[in-house]
């Protein structure tokens, strides 16, 4: 009997896909009984059209670094992770980044909630396949690099939301603090508590928007 899996591979950089999509078919050479109907999108608007247009994703290979949506919706792969666990709960997601610091992975397994997650600078052909056919049985798949910054450092339990990272990344682009009310759905007051939070924990003085800007870009929340 032929089982049949629809996959989604969402990365910006053509030679890491093409390299995802030779694992897909690497497995399904090895077992005639198992077939890959591959789809590839490179940024946050591709893959929302096709996340809605296939009634049924199985498998989706997420980058994290992607470029924000046109309308500015989806700031990065993180957003389209839990796009596609609200559309498609069943959809198994395997994050593949370059992020390797705990603060970042922490935030991106309690939002996305992966069952799978790699750092990229580890993968290989045979990390790729393992992962894949890991998921593929229902375990969760963590790369060698993810287990060791488990064990290394301590669990971050502040989660930044949505409207955290809005915040940062309109003050990346230098909206203007006055102008974001307009971007976001919060007051003047609620945005000045929200950075002044968000400066207590990056450790950031209360009046340096810059150095808050540079230490959010360092652990990749922008």
């Amino acid at each position: 009997m032929m089982n049949k899996y629809n996959v989604l591979i969402i990365d910006d950089h053509p030679i890491i896909a093409d390299a995802y999509k030779s694992a897909f078919e690497f497995i399904s050479a090895e077992n005639k009984n198992i077939n890959f109907k591959i789809l590839i999108a490179n940024n946050c608007d591709k893959a929302l059209d096709l996340i809605q247009e296939v009634n049924q994703l199985d498998i989706v290979f997420l980058d994290i670094s992607l470029p924000p949506s046109t309308d500015g919706n989806f700031l990065s792969g993180e957003d389209l992770g839990i796009r596609i666990k609200e559309l498609q709960p069943k959809c198994k997601i395997i994050v593949a980044t370059t992020f390797n610091d705990n603060y970042r992975i922490q935030a991106i397994l309690k939002n996305v909630n992966p069952n799978g997650f790699l750092i990229k600078n580890d993968i290989d052909k045979e990390e790729l396949i393992a992962s894949i056919k890991t998921v593929m049985e229902d375990s969760p798949y963590y790369s060698k690099s993810v287990l060791e910054l488990f064990r290394k450092q301590a669990t971050v339990n502040y989660k930044l939301d949505k409207i955290d990272r809005q915040l940062l990344y309109e003050m990346s682009i230098g909206t203007k603090m006055k102008d974001l009310p307009k971007l976001i759905p919060m007051s003047m007051a609620g945005l000045e508590k929200r950075k002044k939070h968000l400066k207590d924990i990056f450790k950031v003085k209360d009046n340096d928007d810059r150095e808050l800007i540079l230490k959010a870009k360092e652990k990749g929340f922008i």
